[in-house]
């Protein structure tokens, strides 16, 4: 994606963008925010509301009635009330400072893959129904929504497959409960998250042995994938050598 970062900190602005761009970013930077009013290039805008020659929570305002571009704020401020209202104006998420750039990458993802869904069911463009990613035993075919476990189609329920695709975007990286349900159910939800339980023992049943989903009590689930026999054994020891048969 093309970010556009409005930030006036240029040591986190560095920062974000060594980060993003190891994610295959590319960021653009700017540091105030009356040269940022045009998002016509930018697939995102990060914005912060320290900005010093404007109120943050205005420059949301006009820039969301000017385009329809995803767009979070990351901020410093920690109040209630400030969150309601960048929400209320129409941000996509919003995020305090400090945070792991992981967790930024997620909300990201999660956003834009809502922005998607909102763009087919407005009657968009639809999504590309050869995406179709393996991962050891098991392919996500992300534009159709389906999940095969060694060729054969597995029947996820929506939220189910919507937990499964967001884990496997991190594999092995432990993903704490409060971002998985802000990407999978909304980015403003309150309330016990055992329904993420329910649904993370209901894709260990249906997934079985092709990969762990552990629990890290407290913090969250990390997803481990398992190789598939297939390529084990197509896969040369070192000092190997193959003879062709008769």
């Amino acid at each position: 994606m093309h970010v556009l970062l409005i930030e006036d900190d240029q040591d986190v602005a560095e920062s974000l963008r060594r980060g993003l761009a190891r994610h295959g970013h590319e960021v653009t930077w700017i540091p105030v925010c009356r040269a940022a009013l045009d998002t016509s290039t930018a697939d995102m805008v990060l914005l912060d509301l320290g900005l010093p020659d404007t109120d943050g929570l205005e420059v949301c305002r006009e820039l969301l009635a000017r385009s329809d571009v995803p767009l979070i704020v990351i901020s410093g401020r920690d109040s209630e009330i400030e969150r309601i209202v960048a929400l209320e104006l129409g941000a996509d998420d919003y995020l305090v400072k400090p945070f792991l750039t992981r967790e930024l990458i997620a909300r990201m993802r999660a956003v834009r893959r809502r922005h998607r869904h909102c763009t087919c069911d407005a009657g968009g463009p639809t999504p590309d129904p050869g995406q179709r990613v393996a991962y050891g035993r098991m392919t996500i075919d992300r534009g159709a929504h389906r999940v095969f476990l060694d060729g054969a189609e597995v029947l996820l329920r929506p939220k189910e497959y919507a937990v499964l695709a967001f884990l496997t975007e991190g594999e092995g990286v432990l993903v704490t409960r409060e971002t998985i349900m802000a990407a999978v159910w909304d980015s403003n939800w309150f309330g016990p998250t055992k329904t993420l339980d329910v649904h993370v023992t209901a894709l260990r049943q249906q997934l079985g042995d092709a990969l762990t989903i552990a629990c890290v009590r407290g913090v969250g689930f990390r997803l481990d994938l398992r190789p598939s026999l297939r390529a084990i054994l197509c896969t040369p020891t070192p000092g190997s050598t193959t003879t062709g048969g008769a």
